[in-house]
């Protein structure tokens, strides 16, 4: 009920920030190469508009993949008001999608991420609290992580730490960061590690580019 719960709460908050922006912002490359800043909001309301059912139907098009199948519903939805896509997010926010795989944790972490794809190149500090990036951070090394959001391996001979809270994971060569930039990097966010120090650093940095 505590991840429904902040779920829900950043839900809302993430249709505040999308309502802020102008044209101009809305039409930014994300940090998601395939969506500008407009199709990460269609992409997070998508769950709570149209269900799981076009989405597959979307996959069986894509020749089952799922992230393509992602694109072509984000594109689509896109295309629709602003408001339409925010007042879903308020509306259905305490709403519990299904969520193959990676489960109510999984939709908590896609907020967290998605919200700072668009905040991070738009240059604007909205951001979920440390005690989000705690569980997020928390959730990536899982097995659940590894269905399509952290690449097996990725993680591994590095140690973690966050600077701004006390949490640390793994062994190895560290990288060090703020919990947003570790959560962004170990997430595959390449921009994320020029916030991160130490000697793990080039080593992520050379997973993620490969």
């Amino acid at each position: 009920m505590e991840i429904h719960a902040r779920t829900a709460i950043n839900r809302r908050m993430i249709a505040d920030f999308f309502d802020g922006l102008d044209d101009d912002q809305l039409a930014t490359r994300s940090l998601c190469d395939a969506w500008t800043v407009r199709e990460v909001l269609a992409h997070l309301a998508a769950p709570l508009l149209v269900g799981l059912g076009p989405l597959l139907w979307r996959t069986v098009r894509a020749r089952g993949s799922v992230d393509r199948a992602s694109v072509m519903l984000a594109a689509e939805l896109a295309c629709r008001p602003v408001s339409e896509l925010t007042g879903v997010l308020r509306r259905r926010a305490d709403h519990h999608a299904a969520a193959p795989g990676v489960g109510p944790m999984g939709q908590m972490v896609d907020g967290c991420l998605h919200l700072r794809d668009c905040a991070r190149p738009l240059g604007l500090p909205a951001d979920v609290g440390l005690d989000d990036w705690r569980a997020v951070l928390d959730w990536l090394p899982s097995r659940q992580a590894s269905l399509g959001v952290v690449q097996r391996g990725r993680l591994g001979g590095l140690s973690l730490r966050a600077t701004d809270q006390d949490w640390s994971r793994g062994s190895g060569a560290e990288v060090a960061g703020p919990s947003e930039a570790l959560a962004m990097a170990v997430a595959g966010r390449p921009v994320a590690l020029d916030d991160a120090s130490g000697p793990g650093v080039a080593t992520l940095r050379e997973r993620l580019a490969a």
